[in-house]
Order: structure tokens, then C-alpha cells, then sequence
């Protein structure tokens, strides 16, 4: 059986050459499902949770044309692919609320380094400890996420060294946070950050995966992956997706209930819990540098391993479940990735060949706008 899945899409605002602008508070008081971002220069929307992939495809598009719509209706603007101000603008803050407190703390304590667009992915398990589970695994594998999705490879005009600018900038909050043994682990560490300030509320814990709900840490029904780069393409994102239900299929569906893919459980790895935060940090860290090509350390082996070749061998072991839950074509997608790379590599072969970030960034902006033109209306959205 297929889990619930759903997004929290954000996404800049611009012009068709890549200049950023800013519209936010205008969007959130005339589109609904629209939610506005400290800056003004992003917005967010958030899909409804589905388990059938063919209604997260139209769940992603519908609320964008929408979006495309209304900026057409302020002048000539649309939305850009890539998850940093890429072209300029980092210099400043643009507060979309300026009497919102918790927004005046991230501008203070942060600036623009948290001005990012990024997808995250909540994905449903009811059972608290077994959510607790789960989130343990994607934490040790939440690099290879980052490595699929990676798409900021510019900020400022500038090429930075990195495959995704977002992440190695970002502030991740708190400095430290542990593979929690279970759900009263997490309500405790939760409540001593906001006892000792590290955290602000509930919602700042900025962690490439987190446990998620209506009423955090108390209650808790979800699994939000927050490491991915921002994907337009529809295809690519729900192949994401699918490897990472995938995993969660494997770690949910042995009643014996194995430890095989808890990283805790003696046995799964030679490594301690604090060691795997400490290897895990450092996967982030390279494959924030080099995408698909960083090496990391495996945290079942503690062999060394190409991203690629580590995502390579996960989509293979993937095949039996997908094939069992009618998935396998949505994860295929993962192949062009992996052959042809993600946005930010082809964005840089592209600059590479002689062409200028701008010129780059105006050509994605295009090709991302034909693409869900072309799916809407085979969707048959308005």
C-alpha cells in the first residue's frame, strides 16, 4: 500500500531574464493555497496528500498556472527554476510582513542566507515510533536527495563552487540534532531547545529531515524531507519522490519489523549514532559541493561511494516494490537524472561551454514555462 504524499513547493518570482521580484504579499490576498515567505521575493504553495502519483502530477502544475496567471496580470512576470537569488539581490532582505516578529528574528539572526526556494516533501506514517524510525533512515540518506535535486549552482552572477549554493549556506538549526531513539526522545530534545533558545518555536528546527504535524513534538504523523533543491520538472520531482517512498516501503514492510535499515539498531552499521551525524554532516557537505559526484561514506559499510553509484544501486533494489505498487514508471525518471544530470550540472556544463549564468537561468526560465504549458494541457487545466 502507498503512503500519503504531498509538497511545499516554494518558489522566486522574476522577471523572464531571471531578475527576481518580489510579489508575495500580493499573491498570498489574491491566490488561495498560497502561504507568504519572510522575503518577498519567494511564495509558497502546499499540495493537498495523495497516495496515487497521477494526482500529485496535477496537484503540483494547477496551483502554478495559476500563479503564472496572476503575475501576467501584473506586467511581464513568471517564476524561475533554481534555489538562490542566482542573478542578484542577496545583499538585501525583502520583508514580505514587516509587523511579523518571528519573520524580524530570521532577518536579524540569518539575512538573505535563508532567501532560498526549496521543495519539501511530507510524507505519511500515523505510527509515531515508527515515524521516529523512518526519519532516522532518511537522515543518513538525505544526502542523496540533495545529490538528485541539486539546482544552485550561481548566486549573484557569480558561478560559487558548489552544485547547491542553498545548502551549503543555509543556517541549519539547531547546530546539532541527534538520530532520536523514539518519540519521547524528541519531545524532550525539542522542548529543552526552546527551553535553552536555540529554537524559536516548534518550527525551527531547520534539519534536512524532520518529524512533522498538527501539533509538534506532541503529535506528529508525517515525515518532511527538507534538503531537496527546488524541482520544476513534475517528472523529476515525482521521481524523487518515489525512491524516497521506495525506502520507506522497504523499512515499513518486513513484519518482523528488521533492524537491517534502522542506523541505530545494533548490527545495521559499525558506526555509533553520533559517528553517523558526524559522516552524515560531511555527505551533506560534498554532495552540496559536487551533487552526484561527491564520495561519501556509506553508513552501512563505511565504505567510500559515489552519490551516483549509491543512488544507482538503491533504484535497483527499489525495482521488486515498485513493480508491486504500480510505481515503477514514475521512478524511472531517476535514469535521466542520473545519466544526464541534475540542474545544476547541466547548468554548468552549459556556462562551461561559453554561456553566461543569465543567459542560462532566461533559457531554464523558458523551457520550465513550454514544459507545463505543454503538461497542462494535456491535463487539461485551465
Amino acid at each position: 500500500m502507498l503512503l500519503s504524499k504531498g509538497f511545499e513547493v516554494e518558489v522566486y518570482t522574476c522577471t523572464p531574464t531571471g531578475d527576481i521580484r518580489g510579489f508575495s504579499d500580493r499573491i498570498v490576498a489574491h491566490l488561495d493555497g498560497f502561504v507568504r515567505e519572510p522575503d518577498n521575493r519567494n511564495v509558497e504553495y502546499t499540495t493537498a496528500p495523495f497516495t496515487q502519483y497521477e494526482r500529485l502530477f496535477l496537484a503540483l502544475i494547477e496551483p502554478r498556472q495559476r500563479l503564472r496567471k496572476y503575475l501576467r496580470s501584473l506586467g511581464d512576470f513568471t517564476i524561475t527554476p533554481g534555489s538562490t537569488l542566482a542573478l542578484g539581490g542577496s545583499d538585501r532582505f525583502e520583508r514580505s510582513d514587516p509587523n511579523n516578529p518571528y519573520h524580524s528574528y530570521i532577518e536579524q539572526t540569518y539575512g538573505t542566507d535563508v532567501v532560498t526556494a526549496s521543495i519539501h516533501i511530507n510524507v505519511g506514517i500515523p505510527d509515531t515510533e515508527t515515524l521516529i524510525k523512518a526519519c532516522r533512515l532518511v537522515r543518513v540518506e538525505a544526502p542523496l536527495y540533495l545529490a538528485l535535486s541539486a539546482s544552485s549552482p550561481f548566486l549573484n552572477g557569480k558561478v560559487t563552487g558548489f552544485h547547491s549554493t542553498r545548502w551549503q549556506m543555509f543556517p541549519k538549526t539547531p547546530a546539532y540534532v541527534p538520530l532520536f531513539r523514539n518519540h519521547d526522545d524528541f519531545i524532550a530534545w525539542t522542548e529543552e531547545q526552546l527551553r535553552l533558545g536555540t529554537m524559536q518555536n516548534v518550527r525551527h528546527l531547520w534539519s534536512s529531515v524532520r518529524p512533522n504535524g498538527d501539533r509538534r513534538p506532541y503529535s506528529i504523523n508525517r515525515l518532511e524531507l527538507r534538503i531537496c533543491d527546488l524541482v520544476l520538472d513534475p517528472a523529476a520531482l515525482l521521481a524523487i519522490t518515489a525512491l524516497l517512498e521506495m525506502r520507506l516501503l522497504a523499512l515499513l514492510s518486513d513484519r518482523d519489523f528488521s533492524t537491517a535499515l534502522d542506523p541505530i539498531a545494533p548490527g545495521s552499521s559499525p558506526f555509533t549514532p553520533e559517528e553517523l551525524i558526524e559522516i552524515t554532516d560531511r555527505n551533506e557537505s560534498a554532495v552540496a559541493r559536487s551533487s552526484l559526484d561527491a564520495v561519501l561514506v556509506h553508513w552501512q559499510t563505511g565504505e567510500q561511494i559515489a552519490a551516483r553509484d549509491w543512488i544507482a544501486a538503491l533504484y535497483e533494489s527499489s525495482q521488486a516494490i515498485a513493480s508491486q505498487t504500480g510505481t515503477a514508471c514514475f521512478l524511472a525518471p531517476l535514469q535521466k537524472i542520473l545519466s544526464q544530470g541534475n540542474d545544476a550540472q547541466r547548468w554548468l556544463a552549459a556556462y562551461s561551454s561559453g554561456l553566461s549564468p543569465r543567459q542560462i537561468i532566461t533559457d531554464a526560465i523558458a523551457s520550465a514555462e513550454q514544459q507545463e504549458s505543454d503538461l497542462a494541457k494535456v491535463l487539461a487545466i485551465a
